[in-house]
């Protein structure tokens, strides 16, 4: 089974063509909107729907199997890759990271203390009944 991908390619990003492309393609990966096993469309499919070049796209699938993402079946296509729990679990770490950056420099900011930044983040956690 082909996935149907919606893949949005924003002109005015800082971000490179086959970047968006990777990044989206890995945000669908990672919430399971593609599973293990579902067949991408082809390289060249892809490029005709994005209205971009095949070496765009190339170079997204390229990356994405380096990063184990996907498998790339001579003559047959591209497969989502199992998960690798411990890729899954890096990704989001990372993911978690960044966020944290973004909360402490807005915090810096907004000149809050250590301790009513800990009170923000555990109201946080008690409304979302994280445990």
């Amino acid at each position: 089974m082909i996935s149907l991908l919606r893949v949005i390619i924003k002109n005015a990003s800082d971000m490179p063509i086959y970047e968006q492309i990777k990044e989206q393609l890995k945000e669908a990966i990672m919430s399971d909107e593609i599973k293990e096993g579902d067949m991408l469309p082809s390289i060249r499919q892809l490029a005709a729907d994005l209205k971009v070049s095949v070496i765009t796209t190339t170079r997204a699938y390229s990356e994405l199997e380096q990063e184990g993402y996907i498998i790339n079946v001579q003559g047959k296509g591209c497969y989502v890759a199992p998960k690798d729990s411990d890729l899954i679990r890096e990704q989001l770490l990372r993911k978690i990271e960044n966020g944290f950056g973004s909360v402490i420099n807005a915090a810096q900011t907004a000149k809050l203390s250590r301790e009513e930044l800990i009170k923000i983040f555990e109201f946080i956690l008690e409304g979302n009944e994280y445990e």
